[in-house]
């Protein structure tokens, strides 16, 4: 089943990094709620920063939460 929000942060693989998608699009890897806020910005979103990432109710978190960055 697809995913109804524009954001998707995947689960943590081996060396920490998750995957960022944005509507479809896979922009890349983050290592930290820090990178996210910086995709969510290069995506159109500037002045969002980590408290609005964690907040955020278009961000599906697959495999933990904003705090989870290890398997």
């Amino acid at each position: 089943m697809a995913s109804t929000v524009p954001v998707v942060i995947y689960p943590p693989d081996g060396d920490g990094g998750r995957r960022v998608r944005v509507d479809g699009t896979i922009l890349g890897r983050a290592y930290s709620v820090l990178d996210v806020a910086r995709f969510m910005q290069e995506a159109g979103l500037q002045d969002w920063d980590e408290m609005d990432v964690v907040r955020s109710g278009m961000i599906e978190w697959r495999g933990g939460g904003p705090d989870a960055w290890t398997m």
